[in-house]
């Protein structure tokens, strides 16, 4: 596969989803400032800004400047439009390994964006966080109906996975500090999307340990930090056609995953809570450096050569390579 069709693929993956649980994240975060008057909502919209790595503006914040900043703006880096602006550019340049539907799933939603801020400003945010929910869900599942096991779809659900990662990981870090029995931790629960599976395997019992261990270690759960990690490796495992190796894993990217991985399979119990804050950071450092690691090994293994002088020496073309 062509680097520059691997890559589009892997930034499709994680563009969606990273469009997908900012619109989680976002809806949950509004519905409250809506439902609850007694909630600060500059404070809460700094925090929300805080989890999604984005700088807050000068001024007071409300639910409609911060909405307008997260999700309808284009200049805003990580934004749900610009996320999906970005998916759909990747998906026109990398047609000829993507189906068609992807495409058509991809290019209506953009372009259906619109319309839905406009019924977003006149009948409440919800309309828009659903729409990108609903649209992200359908790709993804366009994606695994339609892609055949290659190599292609390894890269979507790799990046895929990669965002989640580090999307979880946000959410739970903004409330890292938090009392055990804050009832922030239900809106952790809705925000990743986890509420119902976790009250189903609980049994309505809401303790701030069994959502952090959930969220991070369940290996059931999809949207599990444990999950999407395991499911990184095995992408990876099955990208190197040359798997077996008597010395171990041979590529950083591999080793990064697998440490991650093994450092929270093998968690004695009862010590999640204990750091939590410090293997949260952990974990955000390892995503950073994990995206660097496959983009060298995948993506910009090889130097760009830049073409100078041409002529000057005797009637020679010279190269120079530059890192």
């Amino acid at each position: 596969m062509l680097a520059r069709n691997a890559e589009s693929l892997y930034w499709i993956g994680r563009y969606v989803e990273r469009a997908d649980d900012t619109a989680r994240i976002l809806d949950v975060a509004v519905h409250q400032l809506f439902e609850d008057s007694t909630v600060d909502a500059d404070r809460s919209s700094r925090l929300l800004l805080r989890v999604l790595g984005i700088s807050p503006p000068e001024g007071t914040l409300d639910v409609w400047s911060v909405t307008d900043l997260v999700a309808f703006s284009r200049d805003q880096g990580g934004s749900i439009v610009d996320s999906l602006a970005h998916a759909r550019e990747n998906a026109r340049g990398a047609r000829e390994v993507t189906s068609s539907e992807m495409w058509e799933c991809l290019n209506t939603t953009y372009n259906g964006l619109a319309a839905r801020e406009e019924a977003a400003r006149r009948l409440g945010p919800h309309e828009f966080f659903s729409y990108v929910e609903g649209r992200a869900a359908m790709f993804a599942g366009l994606a695994d109906s339609t892609l055949s096991r290659d190599d292609g779809y390894r890269f979507l659900l790799l990046g895929r996975s990669v965002e989640r990662v580090d999307m979880i990981v946000r959410l739970l870090l903004s409330r890292a500090g938090d009392r055990t029995s804050s009832p922030a931790w239900v809106t952790v629960l809705r925000s990743a999307g986890a509420q119902d599976t976790y009250l189903r395997t609980y049994r309505g019992a809401l303790d701030a340990r069994r959502v952090v261990e959930f969220i991070l270690l369940d290996r059931l759960f999809p949207r599990s930090v444990f999950h999407a990690l395991r499911q990184a490796e095995q992408c990876l495992d099955e990208l190197d056609h040359r798997p077996h190796s008597r010395v171990g894993s041979r590529a950083e990217a591999q080793r990064l995953l697998g440490r991650a991985r093994s450092e929270l399979e093998f968690l004695p119990p009862g010590v999640l809570m204990e750091d939590l804050q410090a293997r949260l950071v952990s974990l955000q450092e390892t995503c950073r450096e994990l995206g660097e690691a496959i983009a060298l090994q995948y993506f910009h293994s090889a130097p760009w050569v830049a073409w100078t002088d041409a002529g000057a020496r005797s009637g020679d073309t010279t190269l120079e390579g530059e890192l």
